[in-house]
């Protein structure tokens, strides 16, 4: 009896978090995905992949961060009240992440930024998003909020990220076709100098 209501008390423990994440769209998507998209704003499918691209290499490059795009209050579901108070919302929305995600965390409104880590305010960081310019409610323009606040970001860190997000992929897809061409270039050779050597064998014969 002891133990499973231990059991029980472990299972109340963990899933309240989760329980009140249940209001606010963006906390339950960013327990597992590094980017929330907004469902109600008008955006290009390059502009939302540029961000996740850049989020991705930042990442990769040893710079974690997730990234709340909020288009309208819609997006925010029970926590209306924050809206356009990105640097409060970050750091409430933080707080339901911390559970499971304890990193650093960037909001995106279209009135400015709010950053935090591990659910807690972020001075340094505060200082950096609060010099952007707001990006606005549609368009390209909060995705290109987003990935320029996550360069500035990861750039205070020594963390440099390309504007495509893709690093050096397009250096290293110039080197594979270059190689390719070589390799190619050789076998024809290669096969050329075959045939000429069995034709020369059976001249001599």
């Amino acid at each position: 009896m002891a133990r499973a209501a231990l059991l029980t008390l472990l299972a109340c423990l963990v899933l309240a978090p989760l329980a009140r994440a249940d209001g606010d769209p963006a906390s339950d998507y960013l327990l597992t995905q590094p980017v929330f998209l907004p469902p109600d704003v008008v955006m290009g499918k390059s502009d939302a992949e540029r961000l996740t691209s850049v989020t991705a290499a930042a990442k990769k490059a040893g710079y974690e961060i997730r990234v709340a795009l909020i288009g309208t209050g819609y997006d925010m579901g029970s926590v209306g009240a924050l809206y356009r108070k990105p640097q409060r919302y970050a750091v409430f929305l933080g707080q339901e992440l911390r559970f499971v995600y304890k990193g650093r965390l960037l909001v995106v409104m279209p009135n400015g930024f709010g950053v935090s880590q591990n659910g807690k305010p972020w001075p340094a960081a505060e200082k950096i998003v609060a010099r952007r310019r707001p990006p606005g409610a549609s368009g390209p323009a909060p995705a290109g909020g987003g990935v320029s606040a996550v360069q500035a970001l990861a750039a205070a860190s020594g963390v440099h990220v390309s504007g495509s997000g893709d690093g050096d992929s397009g250096s290293n897809s110039t080197t594979f076709v270059a190689v390719g061409a070589v390799v190619v270039v050789v076998l024809v050779a290669g096969g050329i100098g075959a045939l000429l050597l069995i034709r020369r064998r059976r001249l001599a014969v």
